[in-house]
């Protein structure tokens, strides 16, 4: 024997953190409301989480519109450039081959396959874009802790503000989201370290 200690630990002798604060609404009114004020109080690192789209949310949370289209766009003209120069270099540079009197390289034939790699790119950079901006995939969250928290897919909308927000104290942070209307009580989420 080494003298070590193989008891598994009990669930009480887990060291927790806290995650962060939850917070149920029973309507989509009620937790836009809350995102104003939540939005208002300067947290950064918050989310609603709602069981359908709620049309105002985003304003209400003061989310700015998406690169994605930027993103996609770039990736798109990328395309049809790399398309373009690639049957430029081997048709008029590379490999001349004189068929018919035709030029070297002629726009219209050479648009199906600039059309293709347009596409491609532009799809490939939507795919990857949105994966990356919605920083997926997301295989843990804290908010998994609460069994509250499974009625979001059903019925329930809630607001959670994370611990590592700049302005997360805890009895701040609680007295605000006990301010926001719900009648609910907070929940606080705990996660093991």
């Amino acid at each position: 024997m080494s003298g070590v200690d193989t008891t598994p630990a009990t669930i009480e002798e887990v060291p927790k953190k806290l995650w962060g604060y939850l917070v149920e609404f029973e309507d989509a009114a009620e937790l836009v409301s809350a995102a104003e004020r939540v939005r208002d109080a300067g947290y950064k690192n918050w989310d609603a989480h709602t069981p359908f789209p709620v049309h105002g949310l985003n304003d209400a949370m003061g989310l700015r519109p998406t690169r994605l289209p930027f993103l996609v766009f770039g990736a798109g003209a990328t395309g049809c450039l790399v398309g373009l120069a690639l049957q430029f270099f081997t048709n008029a540079v590379d490999y001349k081959y004189i068929i018919s009197g035709k030029p070297f390289f002629s726009l219209p034939a050479n648009i199906p396959v600039t059309f293709e790699l347009t596409i491609l790119f532009s799809a490939t950079a939507a795919f990857a874009g949105m994966l990356v901006l919605n920083n997926l995939p997301q295989w843990y969250h804290g908010l998994f802790h609460s069994r509250r928290f499974a009625r979001v897919t059903a019925d329930r909308f809630f607001i959670s503000i994370e611990s590592r927000d700049p302005l997360f104290e805890e009895q701040r942070t609680k007295a605000l989201m006990e301010s926001l209307g719900s009648g609910g009580e907070v929940e606080a989420i705990w996660e093991e370290e």
